[in-house]
């Protein structure tokens, strides 16, 4: 579909910040309220405008595998416009669990395999070409694809997908390093920075040792060999190069599946079933207050703050909400991410920390916005059920801070719990400096609260513990 680009669009393009993807040499990304406009530079537009228009690509968007796009008329300089839909509340490699990692890995293998037999390949196979919507990965940079030389055998990218696909999950199951360290590695691992970590006998088995010790083995037989000469690309008959891509990309899908992420256990991956300060009766009364709340707001999105492993986020979805769930636990928000996935709820688990929260990173800090910034008045309402103790306690973040917080996020409603001094959470937490914290009272929680929120509806748990519906001040 094709319109007019308008003074509007046209404006903006030129003046707009600078998108996530101002490093790619074919355009620029701009944001335009719900939609990010993409510049595509004149002498890329023709072949752009071949590859959206292919069957190949518009099924995909159809099938909403790669994000939709706009073609909007260019200006008298031959530049063109694409307009994409915004995804709502973007989230960046650093912040997901090993199970969307890898769901977004599968993708881009999938996509570079179904494109070959198109004519196409992925050039550009890095994470940071995918975002999720909901707990599906969604493919965004629609200028990652380009037309194969069919005489080649190679998949120039398959060098970089190693290095930001599976050398951060080699890390990550082998060494315990978080993904989240990846927000320092843009361009991910070389095997020289694992290898010296890793158990000599392990690096031997499959898969280290294709990933890491032969590569790690040939690289200074390669540096010398191509040292002043130029790069060789090797020339097939279109069939047999063909077949030899389809057959890398084969054994790049099984180095993938041999990944296997362990079931880790952490401290909170299973609180919800273990939280000895919680009877029955509380969980009932607790969740149906959640629920009765959430089905009279009918709130369009909601943040779950501490969601651990998503039991209110999915109250949220069911009252119809787009939910997006942060919580700390990597094993936790993992948990959420497998049961929304497998029951396609409406539902984004996060990996992020309110009380640290993912700063702006990239060139300048405007590459990849911050988590708060991303937050910041998009939401109809927060839940912060079971974690102002931990803020406040573990943390020692003030109370107005708190609160602050949340209503610069919230766009009207909140449900908070309260935790009294005679909780043994509260006072686990305390650590013998319960003197510091005397003035924690509800009276005190009240008052606080009341600068930023009117009290809506509140509910006493049997178990001491408190539930208050607020609405921002006006």
């Amino acid at each position: 579909m094709e319109k007019s680009a308008g003074k509007l669009a046209s404006a903006e393009v030129i003046s707009g910040p600078v998108g996530g993807t101002f490093r790619d040499p074919q355009g620029r990304l701009y944001q335009s309220g719900d939609c990010m406009l993409r510049e595509i530079y004149p002498e890329h537009v023709a072949s752009v405008l071949l590859w959206i228009r292919s069957p190949l690509a518009q099924r995909w968007m159809q099938e909403s595998r790669m994000v939709s796009a706009e073609v909007l008329s260019g200006d008298p300089a031959g530049h063109m416009v694409l307009a994409h839909p915004r995804i709502f509340f973007p989230s960046y490699p650093w912040e997901w669990t090993p199970g969307q990692w890898k769901h977004a890995a599968l993708l881009s293998i999938e996509m570079c395999e179904e494109s070959l037999e198109s004519g196409y390949i992925l050039k550009d196979a890095t994470p940071l070409n995918v975002l999720f919507t909901g707990p599906r990965a969604v493919f965004v940079d629609v200028l990652s694809f380009e037309r194969r030389d069919p005489q080649s055998p190679l998949w120039v990218a398959y060098a970089q997908f190693v290095r930001t696909f599976l050398m951060p999950l080699v890390a990550y199951i082998h060494l315990g390093w978080p993904l989240s360290a990846t927000l320092q590695r843009r361009d991910g691992y070389e095997p020289a920075d694992l290898a010296p970590w890793l158990p000599w006998a392990r690096r031997w088995r499959f898969p280290l040792r294709p990933l890491v010790t032969l590569p790690l083995l040939l690289q200074k037989r390669v540096y010398e060999k191509s040292a002043g000469a130029r790069e060789y690309r090797p020339q097939m008959a279109p069939d047999a190069a063909a077949f030899a891509a389809s057959r890398m990309l084969r054994k790049t899908r099984r180095l993938l599946e041999a990944l296997d992420v362990p079931h880790r256990v952490s401290r909170w991956s299973d609180y919800t079933d273990t939280a000895c300060h919680y009877g029955a009766a509380d969980h009932a009364a607790k969740q149906g207050f959640v629920r009765r709340c959430l089905e009279e707001m009918r709130p369009l999105r909601v943040l779950d703050v501490g969601a651990n492993t998503g039991m209110y986020s999915r109250i949220a979805a069911e009252a119809g909400a787009e939910v997006v769930a942060w919580d700390s636990d990597v094993q936790a928000v993992d948990a959420n991410w497998k049961t929304s996935h497998s029951q396609n709820l409406r539902i984004l688990p996060v990996v992020a920390d309110f009380a640290r929260p993912t700063p702006a990173v990239g060139w300048g800090n405007g590459e990849n916005a911050s988590l708060l910034t991303r937050a910041q008045g998009q939401f109809d309402c927060v839940l912060m059920l079971g974690l102002l103790h931990h803020l406040l306690l573990a943390d020692q973040i003030p109370l107005e801070a708190i609160l602050e917080q949340v209503a610069r996020i919230s766009k009207r409603w909140a449900i908070l719990e309260w935790i009294p001094k005679e909780d043994s959470q509260f006072t686990g937490l305390c650590r013998g400096r319960d003197q510091l914290y005397e003035r924690l009272t509800i009276g005190f929680f009240a008052e606080a609260l009341s600068r930023q929120f009117a009290v809506a509806r509140r509910e006493n748990l049997p178990n001491g513990r408190s539930l208050w519906l607020v609405e921002k001040n006006v």
